[in-house]
């Protein structure tokens, strides 16, 4: 059973984003890490660039396969985590102490249309 961590906002497309203040910290879940396998490369935006919810910002290759990010908020890319770039494989260590950007958010209400720990369990449970 994939790990679910109380307190985070998640998508259907096996995001996550934590939020503090005004700032959203965007991974991709547990679930997402063990669907995927052993994770090779992290292609990220770039600081400065802009991300849409619901939109792609990036990509996760692994072994078996790659699959798009999709930013589950809006608002501006302020850091990228750099130690992806040559330890990609640290998602799968930790998926949600890994967060592959950091957003300055633009509209907290985009929060409302994502999921709570208990329903993304059982959406992951489906």
């Amino acid at each position: 059973m994939a790990k679910v961590l109380e307190g985070l906002y998640y998508a259907e497309s096996h995001e996550y984003v934590k939020v503090e203040g005004n700032i959203g910290y965007v991974g991709i879940t547990d679930y997402a890490q063990h669907a995927l396998g052993n994770v090779v490369y992290v292609d990220m935006p770039d600081v400065d660039d802009e991300v849409t919810a619901g939109e792609e910002f990036g990509a996760v290759e692994s072994v078996k396969a790659a699959s798009d990010l999709i930013s589950p908020v809006s608002g501006v890319v302020i850091e990228v985590n750099e130690t992806l770039e040559d330890e990609p494989e640290q998602i799968n260590a930790d998926a949600y102490e890994n967060w592959i950007i950091k957003v300055e958010l633009s509209d907290k209400s985009e929060l409302d249309n994502l999921m709570d720990a208990a329903a993304y369990s059982e959406f992951c449970n489906k």
